[in-house]
């Protein structure tokens, strides 16, 4: 399975990401997840999250992920892209492609990363009012 892992404090290019989709014939399937912080977290207005992590901590954790899915689903492909660094209400935190031969099995791959990320991998979120 090919991987591409970012960890950055640039903004996050969804439509260049998607214009460099590479995905072999007998694929079927891409799905994409964008996060996108939104302007209240825990009830409160905010206009920003700082995210911070530990980055080869967090590398790790995404790799013992991203074994997980090859073992699960037959998925071609993962991108996964997380901002750090102080991010604004509207703009994304966070975007996923899945590349797999049918749209169930590039769901799936795509929800397990997504939960299991929030889950494990080190990365805090400081939500600024």
């Amino acid at each position: 399975m090919k991987r591409l892992l970012t960890i950055t404090t640039d903004p996050i290019d969804e439509a260049a990401l998607i214009g460099s989709r590479s995905m072999s014939p007998d694929m079927g399937a891409a799905v994409y997840f964008t996060g996108v912080v939104r302007g209240q977290e825990e009830r409160q207005a905010i206009h920003a999250i700082e995210y911070e992590t530990f980055q080869r901590m967090a590398e790790h954790q995404f790799q013992l992920l991203f074994d997980q899915m090859a073992k699960e689903w037959p998925v071609e492909s993962v991108r996964l892209v997380h901002r750090i660094g102080l991010v604004k209400v509207n703009e994304p935190s966070l975007w996923v492609e899945v590349v797999a031969p049918h749209r169930a099995e590039a769901f799936a791959a795509c929800q397990f990363l997504i939960d299991e990320m929030k889950r494990v991998v080190p990365i805090w979120k400081k939500p600024l009012s």
